[in-house]
């Protein structure tokens, strides 16, 4: 059977009730892997007080860090979002939450043993460029004064082109910005009104030439699908329409409809999203297409042109995943700033307050605004390792990953088992040690990961589809 499914998938004719039956058995919910422990397994156990040890014990020696920095406002709220983020009308809310992101860069460095230095910085949201451009420069210069900025390090934004100014790229530019996100999610404007996102493609097109003019050395768009009132024909103009801007990177996310967790998605209406057949077809017809045009597919979601720096990483097996995605960024220590951030340490993950206010309050105190996170145990690191190459690679070899944990290949005997009824099913290959995704297997990666998920609560609803 699985060789008949994999032959029929090679040559673009797999009937249409095995992809259902295909979709049914691994379409189901299941983490989307940027984390291991993933969020759901957050507590408070882990607050400010082992935060603090936890960063005191940093050290230089060790390389270069990362820093995230969450801005949670936008000008309005698009409904098929799932960031944390309000939506502000006055500055007011903006100025404020600044003053205090400074100082949670102040109080973090003081907590520090010793200056370090940042090799990436990332802003994202909401919206990062609802800042003002003096308040986008005085963060990255905060930044400047309170670490050691790496040559070269790379300083990367996600964008709303409707709102972006050339005020903003240039200050943005002059504090080192060197990378940019640009959502779009879809071009067709009967789409847009359905998610409550009217972007012109114009938008996005001057919003492009600014970033170049300025300097920007890769610019990534995000496309969605799964959304409202989309046509695989649609899907397909999308990317021509998103290649004529020569991006260097694409990501292709589905829709996660989660309305019991974001009420604002409740305004979709769910007669007019696609079926999950439908939902599969675009995910394979872009990744197709994208492939068709030279493009790298790396991983679940991302491309890349041939030569770009994230599609040499997964050539040479150096691809990492985080809250951020796919990237090159193999830092150890990621120090996030602002509301709902998610930092990791060496020990384990932490999450700032999510909410504005109690985040506010808690540095008001004096406190690092940490409100629970998970000290990873020697299995978790074990098993992150085995899940993050599988993500990345779409394979590993468990026995390599055994001698580098110094953990028996028999502690992994549950969890391949549960990969033989998908062998059978045509989309997982255990060959000895080595366990692999095959080409049609590549969709449903994150249901293979899961095998691998000792905390995983089968059954359970709180994740969005894997398809």
């Amino acid at each position: 059977m699985a060789t008949q499914i994999a032959e029929m998938v090679e040559a673009s004719r797999i009937p249409g009730d095995s992809i259902d039956r295909l979709i049914t058995a691994y379409g189901g919910r299941a983490p989307r892997y940027t984390s291991y422990p993933t969020a759901i397994q957050f507590t408070p156990d882990v607050a400010a007080r082992q935060y603090g040890a936890w960063l005191r014990g940093l050290k230089r020696e060790s390389g270069s860090i990362s820093a995230y920095l969450h801005v949670p406002f936008c000008d309005r709220m698009c409904w098929y979002c799932g960031c944390n983020t309000a939506v502000v009308n006055r500055r007011g809310p903006i100025e404020d939450y600044v003053a205090r992101l400074l100082g949670e860069i102040d109080l973090v460095a003081a907590t520090l043993g010793e200056r370090l230095e940042i090799g990436n910085i990332h802003f994202g949201g909401g919206t990062p460029n609802m800042l003002a451009p003096d308040e986008i420069g005085a963060i990255l210069a905060r930044l400047a004064q309170r670490f050691d900025i790496a040559p070269g390090a790379e300083i990367a934004a996600e964008i709303d082109p409707c709102t972006l100014t050339e005020d903003w790229v240039r200050a943005a530019a002059a504090g080192g910005m060197n990378r940019a996100s640009l959502g779009v999610q879809d071009f067709d404007p009967a789409v847009q009104q359905a998610i409550n996102r009217i972007q012109p493609y114009e938008m996005t097109a001057r919003a492009v030439g600014l970033l170049r003019s300025a300097g920007a050395g890769s610019i990534n768009m995000d496309l969605i699908y799964g959304l409202p009132r989309q046509t695989l024909e649609g899907l397909e103009k999308n990317i021509d329409m998103a290649l004529a801007l020569e991006p260097d990177r694409l990501s292709l996310f589905g829709y996660a409809h989660v309305p019991w967790m974001k009420a604002h998605q409740k305004l979709i209406r769910e007669d007019e999203l696609p079926d999950a057949r439908l939902r599969y077809q675009m995910q394979r017809r872009a990744a197709d297409l994208l492939e068709e045009r030279g493009w790298r597919r790396l991983g679940l979601d991302h491309f890349a042109r041939p030569d770009d720096g994230l599609a040499a990483a997964a050539a040479e097996g150096r691809m990492r995943r985080n809250f951020q995605g796919y990237t090159t960024d193999a830092a150890p220590v990621l120090i996030g700033f602002g509301a709902s951030s998610i930092g990791r340490m060496p020990q384990g993950y932490v999450q700032n307050a999510s909410a504005v206010p109690q985040w506010r309050e808690k540095l008001d105190r004096g406190e690092l605004p940490v409100a629970r996170g998970v000290e990873m145990t020697a299995a978790d690191r074990f098993r992150a390792e085995i899940i993050e190459r599988l993500m990345c690679d779409f394979a590993v070899d468990l026995a390599e990953v055994c001698a580098n944990h110094d953990r028996p290949l028999s502690e992994l005997d549950d969890s391949v088992a549960r990969l033989a009824p998908m062998q059978e099913d045509g989309i997982a290959e255990v060959e000895g040690t080595r366990v692999a995704a095959t080409r049609l297997g590549r969709d449903f990666i994150r249901s293979i990961c899961a095998a691998f998920d000792a905390h995983l609560e089968h059954g359970a609803v709180r994740h969005s589809a894997s398809i």
